[in-house]
């Protein structure tokens, strides 16, 4: 899941002040599972400025509303409060809900109320820890589940490096060393002949340097083609 935390309120306001009427609008999907931009988060959010605005004497007024996934057209006619009439929505969505309904409402501003921080794993009570980059290339095949994208602070891909001291990383005593972890568990697996092999260089134009990436799929697209069609 998408894993993001609320911006600080100082910033949010700031992002505010040239508009009157707001509209803070939750996302019911990833961010929602992360307590950070959800129904409630969205009231709680929109309360807040409204306090702030009535201690202040500004203006501003803000509304709330959610919707299932602001990622997802089809959702598009969830929303009871309509974008178009406010001066500005305040999203609590991940980047992606900020960018797509962006698109879809061009005459309104969209403002990220959340910074978009990983992808992760809910481990334990009100703990999220990442576990992928989302690098377009997955090698979690030959690393036993353990990816040196998102672990390994370098991003290595080809074994640990020189500062790698008792299973701990160079960066901080408290990290671990990926590649000593991804040795350890294909060891536990007997596969270590993975550890052994060598891979050719990485083709780092999957992940982000190609401009935005695209996914597909044309026996979709035709289904859609077709009911349309029927509808006509």
């Amino acid at each position: 899941m998408i894993v993001g935390e609320r911006k600080p309120f100082d910033e949010i306001v700031d992002m505010l002040q040239p508009y009157e009427k707001v509209l803070v609008l939750g996302c019911g999907s990833c961010v929602t599972v992360c307590v950070s931009g959800g129904e409630k988060q969205a009231q709680e959010l929109a309360a807040q400025l409204n306090l702030q605005a009535s201690q202040k004497n500004l203006k501003r007024e803000a509304d709330f509303d959610c919707i299932t996934r602001q990622c997802d057209l089809e959702f598009k006619e969830n929303i009871t409060k309509k974008p178009e009439n406010y001066d500005a929505v305040l999203s609590i969505a991940c980047g992606v809900g900020v960018g797509f309904m962006s698109e879809l409402y061009p005459d309104v501003p969209f403002l990220p109320g959340l910074n978009t921080t990983f992808y992760g794993a809910n481990t334990e009570p009100g703990t999220w820890k990442e576990y992928c980059h989302g690098c377009g290339d997955c090698v979690l095949a030959w690393t036993g589940g353990i990816c040196p994208i998102a672990k390994c602070s370098k991003s290595l891909i080809n074994g640990t490096c020189g500062g790698t001291d008792d299973g701990k990383c160079e960066v901080s005593e408290e990290l671990d060393c990926a590649w000593y972890k991804i040795y350890e568990r294909l060891k536990e697996l007997g596969r270590l002949e993975e550890y052994r092999k060598m891979r050719l260089p990485r083709d780092w134009g999957k992940d982000r340097s190609n401009g935005p990436r695209r996914l597909s799929h044309e026996e979709l697209m035709e289904l859609s083609e077709e009911e349309e069609a029927s509808n006509v």
